[in-house]
């Protein structure tokens, strides 16, 4: 059995905040493969079914994000897992929006989720770091990351989560490679053909249209000398 543990503070006026994309990857993965109803449980919300051939259960820690650790420590200790059979999904201020990196093991880099978790814990637990960008300036951090996503993130942050979701069972199974590929389908998905392959059967460079092709000058001598001094 494994434990995917999304992190982010409970109640609807944290919902849509940059720091609980950690829940929404959740969400997105118990919605599309039919994971049971999310139940009160280990201080959050739990939800459990099947990723691929591995049983998975999944956490919401509802301790507000600084107090995770108390959470997954009486998930763990109920279910009797060793600390790598944890992954946890976190926002990563570190990474550009959109970007996704797998982690085993490390430091926490001052996230108070993974704070907590390492206090309770220890280290010894994989991290899906889910990038939502930096402000920019260090006083911004706590303002920015407690702030919805705009709507101009919409598009990409649907991305990641539909390949995050498309990529669950691998990761379960604990094939990175395979879960990084299937969320790199749907945020960076490969260019078509289509125009390439037609562009070259034409002999033509792509957006170059073709050269103007001159008519036969069919004037006699005569003309075009008279032609000249018009």
């Amino acid at each position: 059995m494994k434990l995917f543990v999304g992190l982010g503070n409970p109640g609807a006026k944290y919902a849509g905040n940059r720091h609980n994309i950690g829940f929404m990857a959740l969400d997105r993965i118990a919605a599309d493969h039919g994971f049971t109803p999310w139940r009160k449980a280990f201080q959050g919300l739990v939800a459990e079914g099947r990723l691929g051939t591995e049983k998975v259960a999944l956490l919401k820690p509802e301790t507000f994000m600084n107090l995770s650790g108390q959470s997954v420590q009486a998930a763990l200790a109920f279910w009797k897992l060793p600390l790598a059979d944890v992954t946890v999904f976190h926002d990563e201020l570190d990474l550009a929006p959109g970007k996704l990196r797998l982690k085993q093991g490390g430091g926490h880099a001052g996230h108070n989720g993974l704070r907590s978790i390492h206090g309770h814990l220890g280290e010894a637990y994989a991290r899906v770091r889910l990038g939502i960008g930096h402000p920019g300036v260090k006083d911004a951090v706590a303002a920015y990351v407690l702030h919805d996503f705009a709507k101009a993130d919409q598009d990409w942050l649907e991305d990641l989560l539909r390949g995050i979701s498309d990529g669950a069972p691998a990761l379960a199974e604990g094939d990175g490679q395979k879960f990084m590929n299937a969320v790199a389908l749907r945020t960076a998905p490969p260019r078509s053909s289509t125009t390439s392959e037609k562009t070259k059967t034409q002999g033509l460079a792509p957006s170059t249209p073709a050269d103007p092709i001159a008519e036969p000058d069919s004037r006699s001598a005569m003309q075009k000398l008279m032609d000249k001094f018009r």
